[in-house]
């Protein structure tokens, strides 16, 4: 499901579309995993989520951008799990595509799920959650209790169809540290306001009203609840999947970090910077 207010920032800002720096990273046909379990760098991969991950804003256009992504892109100078992994393991070269959707909620998980599985990689991230938080209002947020059912419903996908793969799962950006900072830019409150993205959170962003704070800090405590249910549905998959240990929400993304668009997506820099803090290092587990 899309938001609605996802749908009007697109529209919004198509006026300013430029041709994109290049096209997404090249679709690689399925492979088929090793008999035996992986112990060294996975040899494909595949990156679900929304349009963090889809790389939306990080290139000239307020589009998808995936040659940016902080998992597949292939935009060597933002140094992605792809770009790494490949400086260890060549077999991955081509093979590692880019399945998440701007908009994209937790529901969405389980049919990215199942795209996925028919790739068979050996290496999965997941980075969702966002759009869950980012409803008109707060009473619109997903409950955590549905968002768990949709996060488990995907990974039981996973596991049953890519029973040997390494999965990463990554925690939701800090939407309130977001607010802390943009608030003070003017370029960044009158983006919010003629956006409306993430009505939620940055609905009047310099309102001081204890209504308003409230409200934030409702969307920041359900952010937190969903991080939390992410890390038992990772700790209840199993070994194969390992928790960024909240690296990605710890991250203090400034304005410099995201994409003048909208003020809310990680430009490449931003995607430099996420890609860099939950990078699993060694591919053991």
């Amino acid at each position: 499901m899309i938001r609605r207010w996802h749908v009007a920032v697109l529209a919004a800002l198509a006026v300013f579309a430029l041709a994109c720096d290049g096209a997404g990273n090249a679709k690689p046909s399925p492979t088929k995993t090793s008999g035996k379990p992986a112990t060294g760098y996975p040899a494909s991969m595949v990156a679900l989520g929304d349009s963090i991950t889809a790389g939306l804003g990080s290139c000239l256009a307020y589009v998808a951008c995936a040659r940016n992504s902080w998992s597949t892109g292939n935009n060597s100078a933002i140094e992605s799990h792809y770009e790494r992994i490949l400086g260890k393991n060549k077999k991955i070269k081509g093979k590692g595509e880019n399945l998440a959707d701007p908009g994209a909620e937790a529901d969405a998980l389980a049919t990215q799920a199942r795209r996925a599985v028919d790739r068979k990689p050996e290496y999965v991230t997941i980075l969702i959650g966002a759009n869950d938080a980012c409803a008109r209002d707060v009473s619109g947020m997903t409950p955590v209790a549905t968002f768990r059912e949709e996060i488990d419903e995907g990974l039981a996908r996973l596991k049953k169809g890519l029973p040997k793969a390494r999965v990463l799962m990554v925690s939701i950006p800090d939407l309130y540290r977001l607010w802390q900072v943009g608030r003070k830019s003017s370029k960044a409150v009158e983006m919010w306001g003629r956006t409306g993205i993430c009505p939620s959170m940055l609905a009047a962003p310099t309102s001081t009203a204890p209504a308003d704070q409230q409200r934030r800090e409702k969307v920041r405590d359900r952010v937190d609840a969903y991080n939390s249910q992410l890390q038992k549905a990772c700790k209840a998959y199993g070994t194969k999947c390992r928790w960024d240990g909240g690296a990605a929400h710890r991250v203090d993304f400034d304005l410099g970090m995201v994409s003048q668009f909208d003020y809310f997506h990680p430009n490449a820099e931003g995607q430099k910077e996420l890609a860099e803090v939950v990078y699993p290092g060694r591919f053991t587990w």
